[in-house]
């Protein structure tokens, strides 16, 4: 057989590291309910302990690009496969408050390492390809989200208890390792002796901020779009998690064909879109007051926001001013920061205006994605 013809397995193995990662993080969402009610606590006191999550992921996402200079992108993808595996069952059994909050912080720590790690190896691995690659990296996180959660949930819809099913989710991450963790990257840096932690810093950081406001548009869908639709446009609340459907199934959509649009159109161009037609489908659902186009309103911002962040990722690879690992790190902490400070800066703009104001300011930050496409893409 050719050469041509061999499966280029840096880039499948990477492929599944994205749904490894997708698929962990959602398989512990149908196990909430269960949580909160074996502990018998409230909405209030799980939201705090949820935050564990998050602490966790701001914990390692700073050192992993270091550690994966030192030890590659195998290891530290292996490694965090087998910690969110091993964690899942421990966040199904969790029978004191003490207990569920390690279990938290080890599985956000893993998220947090595998995030970095994972985008580490799709910048290596798309810089040496010559092609467009990372929108289809980042839509098999979005296709694990969608098996893992599916998975979870037809295993408890089944009567399967949530220790039971979280050993099977738990099984699956181990079989993809094994079977592709070998393909992954033994490197993660041409520099071994890395420093632990630096500042971001010029084009990494500006980057770092769009990426920021791309997570804080995301993280605003996800928790504010069923209240804007109950509140704002009367949708019953057996229907308003729709509303989120629809943005996570375009954005899977548009991350999937992602790489052949870049691939035709550029970089640039797609930034200028995907901040234009998010921010428009936020001012669709702003100004028409019905629901349907709230909803449509919703898919666009999926739609656009797609492949934003992976095209700011691709830049990374292309810049001078850090190492890419250190850049990695850097920018996917930022991101996710604009995940975890996002909602809450909605809410609070929500508590003194109306939440139809701060969508309006979100709309506003993406367009400054389109307004900065020159300078990042030049």
């Amino acid at each position: 057989m050719s050469k041509r013809n061999e499966p280029d397995w840096a880039s499948i193995s990477t492929r599944v590291a994205f749904f490894i990662g997708g698929f962990g993080i959602s398989s512990w969402a149908p196990l909430v309910p269960y949580a909160k009610s074996r502990l018998g606590i409230d909405e209030g006191v799980l939201g705090l302990l949820l935050l564990c999550l998050g602490a966790g992921s701001i914990v390692t996402m700073p050192i992993s690009g270091a550690f994966a200079a030192r030890f590659g992108c195998r290891f530290m993808i292996t490694v965090a496969s087998l910690f969110i595996g091993f964690s899942l069952p421990l966040l199904a059994t969790a029978e004191t408050i003490t207990a569920l909050i390690v279990a938290l912080l080890v599985f956000g720590a893993a998220l947090g390492a595998i995030d970095v790690a994972i985008n580490i190896q799709a910048v290596i691995v798309e810089t040496a390809s010559g092609k467009a690659l990372m929108s289809g990296f980042h839509g098999f996180w979005s296709i694990g989200g969608i098996a893992g959660a599916g998975f979870i949930s037809g295993l408890l819809g089944s009567g399967m208890s949530p220790m039971t099913a979280a050993l099977c989710a738990s099984g699956i991450i181990a079989i993809l390792v094994i079977t592709f963790g070998k393909h992954l990257l033994p490197y993660g840096s041409k520099a071994k002796d890395a420093p632990l932690l630096v500042m971001p810093k010029g084009i990494v950081l500006f980057i770092g901020a769009l990426c920021f406001i791309a997570f804080l548009a995301e993280g605003a869908i996800l928790d504010w779009s069923a209240l804007f639709l109950t509140t704002m446009r009367n949708v019953d609340f057996a229907y308003a998690g729709f509303g989120y459907s629809l943005f996570a199934v375009t954005m899977t959509l548009g991350r999937l064909c992602g790489d052949r649009v870049v691939q035709k159109f550029g970089g640039r161009k797609i930034l200028i879109f995907g901040g234009g037609c998010a921010a428009a489908g936020l001012a669709l659902a702003i100004i028409i007051p019905h629901w349907l186009a709230a909803f449509i309103g919703f898919g666009l911002v999926g739609l656009g926001a797609s492949n934003i962040v992976p095209v700011l990722f691709s830049a990374l690879g292309r810049q001078q001013v850090m190492p890419v690992n250190l850049a990695v790190s850097s920018v996917t902490t930022l991101g996710y920061s604009g995940i975890l400070a996002g909602p809450a800066l909605v809410g609070f703009v929500a508590h003194a205006t109306s939440l139809a104001v701060a969508f309006t300011g979100v709309a506003a930050l993406l367009l400054v994605i389109t307004a900065s496409s020159r300078a990042v893409m030049k």
